[in-house]
C-alpha cells in the first residue's frame, strides 16, 4: 500500500512539474514579445529625438553638419509602369483524347496480343485478337443454310416457270401457277434473311478483332494471351491509348478568386520536368465549387509538344490583376512602425542628401514587387539598401 501511495505520488509531482515548466515557458515567450514591442518603440522615440536634436543642433551650429558622415546606401528612382498579379497554383497537364478499350460484344479470352506498352499506334491498327471459334461455326452454318435456301429458289423458280408455260398452253389449273409463284416468293424473302443473317454473324466475328480507335500511344497494356479481355479490371484500364497532341492543363483555385477569373484569362504554364514554358488562355472555368477543397477547376490549352505526357505537373500563373501606370517597390524596402508601414526615401536638403520617412498604402503583390497605392509619387528616390539603420534625417551617400 506504502508503495502505491509513493508512486502515485511521483507521477503527480512528475504532472504537476511539467505543467509548471510549460507555464513558464509560454510566460517567458509572451515576456519576450512584449520586451520586443516595447523596444521597438524606444527606438522610434530615440529615432525621432536624435532628429530633433540634430536639426536644433544644425541650426545652433550650421557648421556641425560637416562634422556628420553620411551613410552609405542604394537606391532607386521610382517611375510608373504596368502592374501585374498572378495567382499562382499547381495542375497537372491532362489528355483531351483518351481511348479505354473494351470489347465490343462481351469478355472473352485473348488468342494473341499485337501491340506493347509506351508503343504508337494509329486509328484501326489490330490490337488484339480474341477468341473466335464458335463465331466461325455460327458462320459456316450461316453460309450452308444460305447455300441450301439458294438451291431451293432456283428450284422453285424451274417449277415456276415450267407452270407458267403449262397455264400459257391451257394445261394446269391456276391454283397450281398460284402455288409455284408463292413457293419462288417465300425462298426469296428466306433468301434475303438468311443474307442478313450471313452479315450478323461476319460482324460478330469482325468483332473478335480488337481495333484502336484513336491514333496515340498505348499508355497500358494490361493483358496477355489466355486471359479474359473486359477492357477494364479493378486494378485499372487492361489497354489504354493516349493522344498526346490535344493536350491541356488544368488546376484548382481557391472559392475567393471566383470573380477575377473567367474564359479567356491570360495563363502563363510552367513545366519543371521539361523547363519548358506556354503561354495560354483559360479555356474552362468550373461551374461549381469542390465541398472539400473549396476551389473551382479552371482548364488551358496546350500547344502539341512530343515532351508533354499526361499528369505531367505544371505550374500555373493566371494574370487576375492589371494596373497601368502603378508604382511597385521591392517587397524588402517596406518596413513597419507604431504608426504603420512606410520606406525611406532619399531627399535633396542644403546641399545634402538625407533619409525621410515616408507612409504608404500598399496593394497586391506579385512575386517581389508590391503596389503601392499612395504615398509615393514618380520621381521619388527609394532607398533599397542600407535603409534598415537609418533614422529621420540622417544624411546619406551613394558613393
Amino acid at each position: 500500500m506504502k508503495q502505491y501511495f509513493i508512486t502515485g505520488l511521483t507521477a503527480a509531482i512528475l504532472l504537476t512539474s511539467c505543467g509548471s515548466s510549460s507555464k513558464e515557458n509560454n510566460a517567458a515567450i509572451n515576456d519576450k514579445k512584449a520586451e520586443l514591442e516595447k523596444l521597438k518603440g524606444e527606438k522610434t522615440q530615440l529615432d525621432e529625438k536624435i532628429s530633433a536634436a540634430e536639426k536644433a543642433l544644425l541650426k545652433l551650429d550650421p557648421s556641425s553638419a560637416n562634422a556628420q558622415k553620411p551613410k552609405l546606401v542604394a537606391v532607386q528612382t521610382l517611375a510608373t509602369a504596368e502592374f501585374n498579379h498572378f495567382i499562382e497554383l499547381q495542375g497537372k497537364v491532362e489528355s483531351e483524347n483518351i481511348s479505354y478499350i473494351s470489347p465490343r460484344i462481351g469478355p472473352a479470352q485473348v488468342k494473341g496480343v499485337f501491340i506493347k506498352k509506351g508503343q504508337f499506334v494509329k486509328k484501326g491498327q489490330l490490337l488484339l485478337k480474341l477468341d473466335d471459334a464458335i463465331y466461325k461455326q455460327n458462320l459456316a452454318a450461316a453460309k450452308q443454310g444460305l447455300e441450301t435456301i439458294k438451291t431451293q429458289l432456283s428450284y422453285a423458280k424451274n417449277i415456276a416457270k415450267r407452270q407458267q408455260n403449262l397455264w400459257d398452253q391451257n394445261i394446269g389449273t391456276e391454283v397450281q401457277l398460284i402455288t409455284a409463284k408463292n413457293n419462288v416468293a417465300t425462298l426469296e424473302t428466306q433468301l434475303r434473311s438468311a443474307e442478313e443473317n450471313v452479315k450478323t454473324v461476319m460482324e460478330q466475328l469482325n468483332t473478335t478483332n480488337v481495333y484502336s480507335d484513336v491514333t496515340g500511344v498505348a499508355d497500358e497494356v494490361n493483358i496477355r494471351v489466355g486471359e479474359i479481355f473486359q477492357g477494364a479490371t479493378a486494378q485499372g484500364p487492361q489497354i489504354r491509348i493516349v493522344n498526346n497532341s490535344h493536350l491541356k492543363v488544368s488546376g484548382n483555385i481557391p472559392e475567393n478568386y471566383l470573380s477575377n477569373v473567367s474564359k479567356g484569362t491570360a495563363v502563363n504554364i510552367s513545366i519543371p520536368d521539361i523547363g519548358k514554358n506556354f503561354n495560354s488562355n483559360v479555356s474552362f472555368v468550373g461551374a461549381s465549387i469542390d465541398a472539400l477543397s473549396r476551389g473551382f477547376v479552371v482548364e488551358a490549352a496546350l500547344p502539341s509538344d512530343a515532351a508533354l505526357r499526361p499528369n505531367q505537373i505544371a505550374l500555373l500563373k493566371i494574370k487576375d490583376y492589371t494596373a497601368t501606370n502603378t508604382l511597385a517597390i521591392p517587397l524588402a524596402t517596406l518596413q513597419n512602425d507604431d504608426k504603420g508601414k512606410f520606406v525611406m526615401v532619399a531627399v535633396k536638403e542644403n546641399g545634402k542628401l538625407v533619409a525621410r520617412k515616408r507612409p504608404v498604402n500598399i496593394g497586391f503583390l506579385s512575386g517581389e514587387m508590391l503596389e503601392i497605392k499612395t504615398g509615393l509619387k514618380t520621381g521619388d528616390v527609394l532607398v533599397t539598401e542600407g535603409f534598415q539603420s537609418l533614422y529621420e534625417g540622417q544624411v546619406i551617400t551613394t558613393q
